[in-house]
């Protein structure tokens, strides 16, 4: 079954092409294109398309429908095109006529924009939420190590001193301020296409702004063509957020990599959370930590592969669009499923003591050095010098001792601010407000 089946039978192979992935990824979407059916038929029964009768019970059978997707009872039978058509199909079976009518005011392209929208702005959801799990792990930890010293770096060689805790705490504020990113990208699906049709609008007299209201969207996307154009940009701008979560969690991938070398030292996780080599017993290999950082890599490029695809596309919809589901959809699984695992093993994460005891390092120590003839009243150049001068001579000796202060920096974290920022961000979403709306809707 196909919604523009015209009774004319498409050739098998050009069926194979078009379809493609589509009834796979339309299962992800399944149960957000029952919510907006049930949207758009109590907007229907409003301006008289469809009587009271044929609400209700289309209404009760769409959330029969919702239930067997929400159990995984639902699929998309053989020889039927996509969700829209399974669902409309179902209907019908059931319901006759009444099920024929729930199409009247839209078209595919809206019903696709639409589905993606929530399905967006759901996933969003669960990844800023894990954001958040994720940031307070890395605060919980950052504050356990602050006094644990560790060497900071430059060019890869050996700075100044840096601490556990620092190292963690900055991609603690790392990912909160991605969550400005992921932010504007929710507030961007967080419009309804719903009646752009075609995406010129329709001679019915649509409400928009009720199915608006009714799937908990802050505003719709006014202009009908705009709607339309907003397929794929609206993707692009999502993926570009969870790039930058990407980014960051394979940097962090990274460190731990590197830091976990025996050539570093630094940290060693619990053997369970490592793997071995099938020739040398000596071996504890990351490789949770290289398949994130491999992973969160992928993702990081999806942004680039969706400007691709609708760069220079001309107004209207293409088919191109299709193509765009195939890897934006399962990027938030695999997004969560990255954070998650990492939250595991951070949270079973060992800390070597006293990494700066190795006479290895004292040389970070020169900027403590010069700094405290500084404070003694030495001119910062002479200082500087002086300092030099004992390395060179090999008669440089520190205290090892470390004191800052200042904000942001390893006696001052400011971990505290960093948490107030994250809770204003997640509160900035405002996802009470859709959850509520989705709760009524389910329960009308």
């Amino acid at each position: 079954m196909k919604l523009w089946e015209k009774g004319i039978q498409t050739d098998l192979l050009v069926e194979k092409f078009t379809v493609g992935k589509d009834r796979e990824m339309d299962l992800y979407l399944a149960e957000f294109d029952v919510l907006g059916t049930l949207a758009h038929i109590q907007m229907l029964e409003k301006i008289a398309l469809l009587e009271k009768s044929d609400l209700i019970i289309l209404s009760g059978e769409l959330k029969e429908i919702y239930q067997q997707i929400k159990e995984g009872n639902f699929r998309i039978e053989d020889g039927v095109e996509d969700v829209h058509s399974q669902i409309e199909l179902m209907l019908t079976r059931k319901l006759g006529d009444s099920g024929k009518k729930v199409h009247s005011g839209r078209s595919r392209n809206d019903q696709v924009l639409l589905d993606l929208k929530l399905f967006t702005r759901h996933y969003i959801e669960e990844i800023a939420i894990q954001v958040s799990h994720l940031v307070k792990t890395l605060i919980k930890l950052s504050e356990k190590n602050k006094d644990n010293l560790m060497p900071g770096y430059t060019h890869f060689q050996m700075a100044t001193p840096s601490s556990i805790g620092l190292w963690l705490g900055a991609y603690a504020e790392s990912f909160t301020d991605d969550l400005h990113l992921l932010l504007a990208a929710y507030k961007m699906a967080n419009q309804n296409p719903l009646g752009s049709a075609a995406g010129y609008g329709s001679s019915f007299p649509l409400d928009r702004q009720m199915t608006t209201d009714l799937l908990g969207f802050d505003s719709m996307n006014y202009n009908s063509i705009y709607a339309q154009m907003g397929r794929g940009k609206t993707e692009r701008n999502v993926a570009f957020a969870l790039s930058s979560i990407a980014s960051g969690l394979a940097k962090l991938a990274m460190d731990i990599v590197m830091f976990m070398s025996p050539n570093f030292g630094f940290i060693t996780f619990p053997d369970q959370f490592t793997t071995g080599s099938s020739i040398m017993p000596h071996k504890k290999n990351p490789d949770v930590f290289e398949l994130v950082r491999a992973k969160c890599n992928k993702i990081a490029a999806l942004h680039i592969e969706i400007s691709a695809i609708i760069t220079n596309l001309p107004t209207g919809y293409h088919r191109d669009l299709q193509i765009i589901k195939e890897n934006f959809i399962p990027a938030f699984g695999e997004l969560y499923s990255c954070m998650d695992i990492s939250m595991l093993l951070l949270n079973n994460i060992i800390v070597k003591d006293n990494i700066l005891k190795n006479d290895l390092y004292k040389y970070i120590f020169s900027v403590e050095e010069v700094n405290k003839k500084v404070l003694e009243g030495v001119p910062f150049r002479d200082a500087y010098k002086h300092v030099a001068s004992e390395i060179q001579s090999g008669r440089f000796q520190p205290d090892g001792i470390v004191h800052h202060t200042h904000e942001g920096s390893i006696g001052n974290l400011c971990n505290d601010k960093i948490e107030a920022k994250l809770n204003n961000l997640i509160a900035s979403f405002n996802f009470g407000k859709v959850e509520k709306a989705i709760h009524e809707l389910i329960q009308a």
